[in-house]
């Protein structure tokens, strides 16, 4: 077993001590086990797992991971536990991306509104309805 602990621009937002840590990073999947070499790796907005005999998922917006000495520091945008997820709000920030991105207006920041597409149907995904 070994601790992960998950901060936001908010502050701490939760620790636990886990078996194992499912990330993906812009190379791919990734799970970190007990004892794992040192590593850096950038986070992507996605789904991560953690298992200490339940296993947990969170939304996660993009961020840093850092795993040393038996610690995973994961420094994230933004952090949602799956039962946190609100999907009516999820639905709504789907369509303002989705509308955005369609949008003909050249003041539209286009990789802000793919970013926050992503964000919502990652936390859609995580409540099953994507």
């Amino acid at each position: 077993m070994f601790r992960i602990r998950i901060v936001t621009p908010e502050g701490f937002y939760t620790e636990d001590e886990v078996a194992i840590l499912n990330i993906v990073t812009p190379e791919g999947e990734m799970g970190i086990l007990e004892n794992h070499i040192p590593v850096v790796a950038s986070l992507e907005i996605s789904i991560i797992s953690t298992d200490n005999g339940t296993r947990k998922y969170y939304a996660i917006g993009e961020g840093t991971l850092q795993f040393q000495n038996n610690l995973a520091l994961l420094l994230v945008d933004s952090c949602e536990a799956e039962s946190e997820i609100d999907v009516e709000r999820a639905l709504e920030a789907e369509k303002r991306a989705e509308k955005r991105i369609q949008s003909e207006d050249h003041r539209v920041d286009l990789t802000r509104a793919q970013k926050a597409l992503k964000r919502a149907r990652t936390r859609l995904k995580l409540r099953g309805r994507y």
